[in-house]
C-alpha cells in the first residue's frame, strides 16, 4: 500500500511539471516540450535505477518519471503532424525522440554507475 502512495505522490509532482514545461517550451512547428520532458525523463530514470531502489525508486522512477514523460502525447503529436501533411516533422519527431531518449537513458545509467 505504501508503494502505491509513493507512486501517486511522485506522479502528482511529475504531471504538473510536464504540463508547465510543455507550456513554457511550446510547440510551434515541432513538439519540443514533449521531446524535452521525454529526454529528461529517460536520463533521470537511467540515473535513478543505478542510484536508488525500493521506495525511492517507486516514488522517483515510477511515480515522478512516469508522470513526467508521455508516450501517448508523443504518439498523438506525431499523428497530428502526419494529418497536417508535415511528414518531415513527423519523421524527425520519431527519429529524434528515439535517438535522444535512448542516448539520455545511456548517459543516465553511466552517470549513476559513476556515482554508485
Amino acid at each position: 500500500m505504501i508503494t502505491i502512495l509513493l507512486v501517486a505522490v511522485g506522479g502528482a509532482v511529475g504531471a504538473p511539471l510536464r504540463y508547465h514545461l510543455d507550456q513554457v517550451v511550446g510547440r510551434r512547428t515541432f513538439p519540443r516540450g514533449t521531446l524535452l520532458v521525454n529526454v529528461v525523463g529517460c536520463f533521470l530514470l537511467g540515473f535513478l535505477v543505478q542510484t536508488t531502489s525500493g521506495p525511492a525508486l517507486a516514488l522517483l522512477g515510477t511515480g515522478f518519471c512516469g508522470a513526467l514523460t508521455t508516450y501517448s502525447t508523443f504518439g498523438y503529436e506525431t499523428v497530428r503532424l502526419l494529418e497536417e501533411r508535415r511528414y518531415g516533422h513527423a519523421a524527425a519527431n520519431v527519429a529524434v525522440s528515439v535517438v535522444l531518449g535512448f542516448a539520455a537513458a545511456l548517459l543516465g545509467l553511466g552517470a549513476g554507475r559513476m556515482l554508485g
